[in-house]
């Protein structure tokens, strides 16, 4: 697949966005699969809940943990769109939002490949982008001080765009978009449609002042993460 194709104009650069990436039948098989695994494997944060599968990234490098095969079908799939540029996608993280749940801006960081692609499944989000910070070594990073980040309201003035995930999408952003504009998801029960929302997805048509009420939705987010150990843990599958 070419994903130029995909590529969201009304964006910096650069977006991918790519309606329908997968079917109704692997949403429901994914989401299956997800909510059958133990209970340990869940992280519980002050907003919302993840499961980390392939290893936990760490500057001094990653402990490369195997990926389960339902996992691999996706990562696969998105590795033969050459987004890594030939590399292997080697880590998966796992966000439920229930409604009202979101992530303050920030950026992944310099521990992975630069390039994000997220699976959507279940409901719609926003995902919104802000400028960075005028030292821009100061922008909050994914995993630890984001969680402790200034409140969201600090960033009202710095604020774009927001990009209309629907469920089954695939989004890809990289460039400046992965390393130097903050993304992030608002915590609110549903979405208003303005004149600064980006729906390429023309096939979902959205006018400005509709609202869209969220459920439950869960992403994967597929990353490279390139700084690894040579030693690999086994998996529960």
């Amino acid at each position: 697949m070419d994903i130029s194709s995909f590529t969201v104009d009304q964006a910096y650069p650069t977006v991918y966005y790519i309606p329908d990436f997968i079917s109704v039948d692997e949403e429901k098989t994914l989401i299956e699969k997800i909510y059958s695994v133990p209970k340990p494997k869940w992280t519980q944060l002050s907003a919302r809940r993840l499961q980390n599968w392939g290893g936990l990234p760490h500057p001094k490098g990653m402990v490369l943990e195997a990926l389960p095969q339902w996992l691999k079908v996706y990562t696969k799939k998105v590795e033969e769109l050459n987004v890594f540029d030939g590399r292997e996608a080697n880590h998966v993280l796992v966000n439920e939002y229930k409604a009202g749940q979101g992530i303050l801006p920030h950026l992944d960081g310099p521990l992975f490949y630069p390039t994000i692609t997220t699976i959507s499944l279940a409901s719609h989000t926003l995902l919104d982008f802000y400028r960075p910070m005028s030292n821009s070594a100061d922008s909050p990073q994914e995993d630890g001080a984001i969680e402790n980040a200034q409140n969201e309201t600090s960033f009202e003035s710095r604020y774009m765009m927001s990009l209309l995930l629907h469920p089954r999408s695939l989004v890809i952003f990289k460039e400046d978009m992965y390393n130097v504009y903050l993304h992030g998801i608002k915590e609110t029960s549903h979405d208003t449609v303005s004149h600064t929302t980006i729906n390429p997805d023309k096939s979902k048509a959205t006018a400005i002042g509709q609202t869209l009420e969220r459920s439950t939705r869960i992403s994967l987010t597929i990353r490279h993460v390139p700084k690894v150990l040579k030693f690999k843990l086994g998996l529960i599958r």
